[in-house]
């Protein structure tokens, strides 16, 4: 089914993992999409070998080249912003510039994307952001910094929910736990405190979260908006 045809639809960080996963889902379900990437170009060009879907560099950290991006790709029916950086360890041995570097991709990034994209977006368009379950539960030291970037997501989700809400604009979160990705595969080294703690215990997939996105940009979403959406297992239950 092509549910999404004639929609144009990008995707801020989208040539790995869960961006990667929702793009291919996006173009299976017959929209035209954009997707960003940053430093992977070959990820980037074989995915857009592989789904028809349109690869541009832009550094999602970057508050110009975040709107110029967002403004050349026309009047989008669904933004989704997935690009994000963690940074872990102690709070006090942390670089200032690295800590900055986090807040411009993680909390600066997808606000400037979600006001350029509203400015052109039609009636009952969609503005997702990937957040995290670390927005809501910070079960491990080291994680100040992340996970105050990701709780920044659900204000501004809540805030602008009420600016586009007369348009019929819908803002949601989609907030992951532990997901099968490079930057925290199944098998790597924190993979053994997570899935303790988990009702379900094993990772989720990329695919997973990607499903999610389809629905909230879908038809049968229209009334869900200023809301977080976990899909952790019941890491955070």
């Amino acid at each position: 089914m092509e549910e999404f045809a004639g929609s144009n639809v990008m995707v801020v960080g989208g040539s790995r993992g869960i961006g990667a996963a929702i793009v291919t889902a996006f173009a299976k379900a017959g929209a035209s999409v954009r997707f960003t990437y940053s430093g992977s170009r070959a990820a980037a060009e074989a995915l857009a070998e592989k789904t028809g879907a349109t690869a541009i560099q832009s550094d999602a950290g970057n508050r110009d080249e975040v709107i110029a991006t967002v403004r050349e790709a026309g009047p989008l029916d669904v933004l989704v912003f997935n690009a994000g950086v963690a940074v872990l360890g102690d709070p006090l041995e942390i670089e200032p510039d690295v800590i900055d570097h986090l807040i411009d991709v993680n909390v600066r990034g997808p606000y400037y994307a979600s006001v350029e994209a509203a400015r052109k977006m039609p009636e009952g368009g969609r503005i997702i952001v990937i957040g995290s379950i670390n927005g809501d539960r910070v079960a491990f030291p080291g994680f100040a910094a992340y996970s105050m970037s990701k709780s920044a997501l659900q204000g501004m989700a809540r805030g602008l929910a009420r600016d586009f809400g007369s348009r019929g604009i819908t803002v949601n979160i989609i907030q992951p736990g532990p997901t099968d990705t490079d930057m925290n595969p199944a098998d790597g080294e924190l993979a053994g405190m997570v899935t303790g703690a988990m009702a379900i215990q094993r990772y989720g997939t990329a695919e997973d979260v990607a499903s999610l996105a389809l629905y909230l940009a879908g038809p049968h979403a229209s009334g869900i908006t200023g809301a977080m959406h976990t899909i952790d297992g019941g890491y955070g239950a």
